[in-house]
């Protein structure tokens, strides 16, 4: 027995089973593109939404940084007018604990807090203090005096050649010490100052910021003048660079 093929589709088309079949197919492919564009257009407020909520700030701020040990405080560190403390929030440039304490500030307003090493930069670490073979700091032979002495700050190089900080604690015949710990490594530190302003960081602020993180740039990252040193990137104002308790 054979079938005649054009003859069975025209009788199933003219059912009416296959058409409320073809309607609700219709319905549901409907249903679907609907969905996918609630949640395209969902997606897309969410990531507006975010990104304003996530918006960088300029942030420019005088401020005195001041160590705690045993109650005593120590100035470590302070801005001046000429030069106060400029960065943008969100990359780092200072310690988030720092940002989360004067981000919510308006222009003019004043502060002073503290915060926790676990908050700044850790617990002092015994087992950071190394003892280095002095010709690791010899130059064509001859151990580095000019660079490597008491109290020097150096950049020094481990095995994966990560590049770190280290401060001379004593030189000997046999050796240098060094102390790979963070200078403020377990101290509280109190900031006090105030905001001089707060705003929106522009797109082409955030573009230097990012040319100067990405080594495009060069420079203490202050608003002195036009070019590369107005990335935003602040440095602090004594020997050791602690712009705003981010030491580098």
């Amino acid at each position: 027995m054979s079938f005649d093929g054009a003859k069975v589709r025209q009788f199933l088309i003219q059912t009416k089973l296959f058409r409320e079949l073809c309607a609700q197919t219709a319905l549901f492919l409907t249903q679907i593109k609907n969905i996918s564009i609630f949640i395209s257009n969902f997606a897309a407020e969410y990531i507006i939404i975010y990104n304003m909520e996530k918006k960088n700030r300029f942030i420019t701020a005088n401020y005195q940084l001041y160590s705690v040990v045993d109650g005593k405080k120590e100035l470590e560190e302070q801005t001046s007018e000429e030069h106060p403390f400029q960065f943008i929030t969100g990359f780092g440039i200072s310690l988030d604990a720092f940002e989360q304490n004067i981000i919510g500030l308006e222009n003019g307003s004043d502060f002073d807090f503290s915060l926790q090493p676990s908050d700044a930069f850790g617990e002092y670490i015994p087992e950071g203090v190394h003892k280095l073979a002095k010709e690791t700091f010899t130059v064509n032979g001859h151990f580095d005096n000019e660079n490597i002495y008491e109290g020097a700050v150096i950049t020094l190089m481990d095995n994966e050649e990560h590049r770190f900080m280290a401060k001379v604690v004593k030189i000997e015949d046999d050796g240098v010490t060094v102390d790979t710990n963070h200078p403020l490594a377990g101290k509280i530190l109190n900031f006090k100052g105030k905001v001089i302003e707060n705003r929106d960081a522009t797109d082409e602020e955030i573009k230097h910021l990012i040319k100067h993180l990405t080594g495009g740039c060069n420079g203490c990252g202050h608003h002195h003048g036009e070019g590369c040193e107005s990335c935003g990137d602040g440095c602090g104002h004594n020997e050791e660079g602690c712009g705003c308790g981010h030491c580098h």
